[in-house]
């Protein structure tokens, strides 16, 4: 007989917050059932379908008789009991099984064998010895009347659905990676996906790209005045911090056909998404669903508003029917919300330069480990912050005191963390475990194909992202960066493994950073306004540990003026950190033996820059 051999999952180094909620704008949502919160199928998470799983059994064993049939011929009453019981089940009709039937389907079935601590039945661990079996038979629970309003049918193509099986085939490796049936199913009517939000959210466009745009959901004034509950309250609340990236796809034939972005890249940008959903660092996935069709009218508004407000827009008008058809295709990414580009953030600390530099390395070294990834577009505006303090300010520091300045290795202080986003032009092994026997997939785009090399720039921050571009194929192409002739097109080479690629983007990064830094005198009372750090531990443990036995307390000014002088110190210390890793990564004189994000946080830890729990358990 083989053996079964044990596939493990793929090991994550550092630590990942619960996933967000997902499916909540589906058929059976809280939205679709928001007046009869008994009939709504909540899918939102594991752990709340088995708790209602385990009420609703609770509720079945406490309908549950049982009854004795006595014979009055003793030799009769020894017979024994078939193995499997008759039960009478009068059960609710349901058009669908949904998860929670089908758990309770499968816990009638093991009802076969009971064991109830009831008088004279069959006591809990006691064994079913011919002698001792009796037969039993059930009282079922009345049936309960009808809903006004039934759960959702079974997932059919709907008017919500596009039918046509061409263009559902079309589309399929992008619908093959969505999570929920329901956006499985195939194409969806744009105005029908949209109308499931605008029952509770209006949308609003807050970024866009060359990709496409980027829209959040606000949770609408008025739905807390509604019947909903508390519970699907907070679940929507929640849905809405996520983010919602609509990119145009190519179409198959005629308008749209030579441009926008490619079935199979889409597909395996998702893939990419999925794979990386665990690894810290990097942006966690909801959902994707395909729609067709012109933009809905909430969404437009979103689109002028944000085109009468901002000066960065670029993009065509979605109502513009010679930028985009009646039959356009969309691809909407469901991700939680990464927080503010780089691009746009305002940094002059050394202690935001810090955090983020390392956090993207950090997240760059996780990623190559886990599946042999490199970026390859690793701009600011592809890096995401969102600030740890419970406040959610980015311009203040965490809460810091004496003890944990002087054992810090510099990382948190700034309050900022980091993710890293879009991996459209991106490579990596798809292997989901550490089975050396899986098929590996390598994801990968032809970049020699997007025209990235060529374009000089107009100023010097746009030349230094051009040369990065180049840097990058160059050391692809010859292991060498420096090269300054342009290889000629070699086909699949993308697809190889090139991890200093991730080093040429990281000092890209950390020079556009180091421009802007200020170092602060944390000595003045004016100079801490935008990074004030918390006094209330500093003073106990700077008092205790400086007064020398004395009884009378330093004064508050006191404490802050050694916090101060601490910061001083600390923050030249790290910026002496950052100017020796721009040395280490430098493309002429820098390291030879620095080969990738990996080592360079390995070289860090051994220098003391980080610290090791930063890596494992950040």
């Amino acid at each position: 007989m083989p053996k079964t051999r044990t596939v493990q999952q793929k090991r994550v180094y550092g630590k990942r917050r619960a996933n967000a909620p997902r499916v909540v704008l589906e058929n059976g949502s809280p939205l679709k059932f928001a007046d009869d919160e008994s009939t709504s199928v909540d899918q939102s998470t594991d752990t709340e379908v088995e708790e209602d799983v385990i009420k609703e059994m609770e509720t079945e064993l406490a309908a549950l008789t049982i009854e004795y049939e006595v014979s009055e011929n003793p030799e009769t009453a020894e017979q024994t009991v078939p193995a499997t019981p008759p039960v009478r089940k009068t059960r609710r009709k349901s058009v669908m099984k949904t998860p929670i039937n089908r758990l309770q389907e499968q816990a009638a079935r093991n009802l076969s064998s009971p064991k109830f601590d009831a008088p004279g039945a069959i006591k809990r661990g006691t064994s079913f010895d011919q002698e001792e079996q009796r037969r039993l038979s059930f009282t079922p629970r009345q049936s309960r009347p009808k809903p006004a309003q039934t759960r959702r049918p079974a997932t059919r193509l709907s008017s919500g659905c596009v039918e046509d099986e061409k263009l559902n085939a079309y589309v399929g490796p992008v619908i093959h990676e969505a999570l929920s049936s329901f956006s499985a199913q195939g194409v969806q009517k744009f105005n029908s996906w949209a109308a499931r939000c605008e029952r509770a959210f209006d949308p609003i466009k807050i970024a866009e790209g060359s990709y496409g745009e980027v829209y959040k959901l606000r949770l609408r004034d008025d739905i807390s005045k509604s019947d909903i509950s508390k519970s699907k309250l907070k679940k929507l609340r929640a849905y809405g911090e996520g983010v919602f990236k609509i990119v145009p796809l190519r179409a198959q034939k005629g308008p749209g056909s030579k441009k926008f972005t490619s079935i199979d890249e889409m597909a395996a940008e998702v893939k990419l998404l999925k794979l990386l959903d665990p690894v810290p660092g990097f942006a966690r996935f909801r959902e994707i669903h395909v729609v067709q069709g012109r933009f809905p009218e909430s969404f437009q508004k979103a689109w002028d508003a944000y085109k009468d407000t901002r000066d960065d827009c670029m993009n065509p008008n979605p109502a513009n029917k010679r930028a985009y058809n009646n039959n356009q295709l969309w691809a909407i990414l469901e991700m939680d919300d990464a927080g503010v580009e780089l691009e746009k953030f305002s940094w002059s600390s050394v202690f935001q330069v810090y955090d983020i530099f390392w956090g993207v390395a950090m997240g760059l070294a996780r990623a190559e480990e886990f599946a042999l990834f490199e970026h390859r577009d690793l701009h600011l505006g592809n890096i995401c912050l969102r600030s740890t303090r419970p406040d959610g300010d980015m311009q203040s520091l965490a809460e810091v005191d004496a003890s944990v300045l002087e054992s810090s290795s510099g990382l948190g202080i700034s309050s900022l963390e980091t993710t890293i986003i879009d991996y459209s032009l991106s490579r990596a092994e798809l292997r989901f475990t550490d089975d050396p026997e899986e098929k590996v997939d390598i994801a990968s785009t032809d970049l020699d194909s997007k025209q990235l090399f060529d374009d000089v720039g107009r100023d010097e921050d746009e030349i230094l992202l051009r040369n990065t571009y180049r840097y990058m194929r160059s050391q692809l192409y010859t292991g060498d960066s420096q090269v300054s002739e342009k290889p000629p097109n070699i086909s699949g080479i993308w697809a190889e493994y090139a991890p200093k690629t991730n080093l040429i983007w990281l000092l890209f990064i950390l020079k556009n950073m180091m421009k802007n830094i200020q170092l602060e005198d944390f000595t003045k009372q004016g100079s801490r306004k935008p990074l004030q750090p918390s006094q209330q531990k500093a003073n106990q443990k700077i008092d205790s540990s400086t007064n020398c036995g004395s009884s009378k307390p330093k004064s508050k000014a006191t404490s802050s003026d050694v916090i101060g002088n601490m910061l001083m110190t600390f923050q030249k210390t790290i910026n002496d950190r950052l100017n020796k890793v721009m040395q280490v990564l430098d493309l002429e004189h820098g390291r030879e033996d620095m080969c990738c994000a990996t080592d360079l946080v390995a070289y860090a830890i051994d220098q003391g820059w980080l610290d090791g729990r930063d890596f494992f358990l950040s």
